[in-house]
């Protein structure tokens, strides 16, 4: 976009209109929208014709009239407002967020009965700060898009109204989480697993499910925060619905989280793999835990945790990390504690006495799952998450004589 031309070409609008602007004035105002906000050129010069046409009282100047909202944007609900349009739209503030940066007033989530969407204020627009659980008028504001995200970017030119006095139902719509998409999502469900924290800032993280499958989720420290239950039902509004190479996850940070008094079955969504463990990682056998509450993480040998330092209370904990192959693709697997008693025959306080009295210590254990299980054949099922099948049952593979003649015999040699 060539800025001087176009404001130029807007500054002889006004002038064959009897109002004299100021080109350099105009040229500023379509950078900001451009370069700061991430307007569509043709919208930034509608949006800046029609803001000094408001400012200076002259009639509309052919830059695209027939909006229903101020300022020449379009009233909408919220569930259709498409990224690169200006709109007005009313809705009811059900989240706000801590600001994570200077340039940011205030960000939250806003919704109608068509749907919601994450906002933005920037501080350099001076909005008035919206409350939690109000109903606001929003006009001229910019619908942006990020990696597939809708947002609602409330800028200088931006009216805020509150209209709380107009009081209406907001009841959120539920989907099944198979038809969630990127940006705010609603669910009711169920929680299946809970993991080990990967961050020091995470208070929670684990899977979620319903009928129609399952989701990570994720709840990130913050005042008032709490952690989910194992097994427990909950209803879910206005989730934040992110996406990374290709799988969906929830933040919950934005939710409004209810739990309920029912229970949610849960679609098997299980993967069964079969084949021989080809490959025991460092760090399985018995390992050692951080005692602190939400923390949970594997400890070094010196007893460290990477967030709380040395724990000399830590709890013992089995596992097996490894590599099975069957015979097309290598799985990455992991197996928890129960799994690995089944497997290995060795129990958790059978691996403490080994570690605590063997002079090898914990590598005795290492050393005695590993010639357990290296090379032989399971059955193992479970829910693959990022590329990782997470087993909650594995069990031996019986030798068949007659499949291993079949076998043979495809191969090319003798039985």
């Amino acid at each position: 976009m060539d800025y001087s031309e176009t404001a130029e070409r807007i500054s002889r609008k006004f002038s064959q209109k009897g109002s004299e602007v100021d080109p350099k004035k105009i040229e500023t105002r379509l950078r900001r929208l451009v370069e700061e906000f991430g307007v569509q050129p043709s919208e930034a010069e509608r949006s800046v014709t029609n803001e000094l046409a408001k400012e200076f009282n002259v009639p509309a100047l052919g830059s695209g009239g027939g909006a229903k909202g101020t300022g020449g944007t379009e009233e909408k609900k919220i569930g259709d407002a498409v990224p690169g349009e200006w709109v007005t739209i009313e809705g009811k503030v059900v989240s706000v967020s801590t600001s994570a940066s200077p340039s940011i007033a205030q960000s939250g989530v806003i919704a109608d009965e068509s749907g919601a969407i994450r906002f933005v204020a920037w501080a350099k627009s001076n909005a008035p700060p919206m409350a939690v659980d109000s109903w606001y008028r929003i006009e001229s504001a910019v619908v942006d898009e990020y990696k597939g995200v809708s947002s609602l970017k409330i800028h200088s030119g931006t009216s805020v109204k509150d209209i709380s006095a107009e009081e209406r139902p907001l009841i959120p719509q539920t989907a099944p989480i198979k038809d969630l998409h990127p940006g705010i999502g609603s669910i009711r469900a169920k929680v299946v697993q809970e993991w080990d924290a990967s961050h020091e800032r995470m208070l929670q993280s684990g899977l979620l499910g319903d009928e129609t499958g399952t989701i990570k989720f994720v709840i990130w420290k913050e005042p008032g925060k709490e952690r989910l239950e194992i097994g427990a039902a909950y209803a879910i509004y206005y989730a934040q619905v992110d996406e990374f190479n290709g799988r969906l996850s929830l933040n919950l940070n934005t939710a409004i989280i209810m739990q309920e008094e029912t229970d949610i079955p849960v679609s098997g969504g299980e993967t069964s793999v079969r084949g021989a463990i080809v490959h025991i990682a460092p760090g399985s056998g018995i390992i050692k835990r951080c005692p602190v509450e939400g923390c949970n993480r594997a400890l070094s040998r010196q007893n460290y945790c990477p967030v709380h330092e040395i724990q000399p209370n830590f709890h013992y904990d089995l596992r097996i990390k490894g590599w099975l192959d069957d015979g097309e693709k290598t799985h990455n697997i992991l197996l928890q504690r129960e799994a690995v008693e089944s497997l290995t025959g060795i129990s958790l306080e059978a691996a403490k006495e080994i570690a605590e009295n063997n002079p090898l210590g914990m590598d005795e254990v290492f050393l005695r799952m590993r010639d357990a299980v290296l090379g032989r054949y399971f059955i193992c099922k479970g829910r693959e998450i990022d590329n990782r099948l997470l087993a909650t049952a594995c069990e031996r593979v019986r030798f068949e004589s007659g499949e291993h003649a079949t076998l043979l015999n495809r191969a090319g040699g003798a039985a």
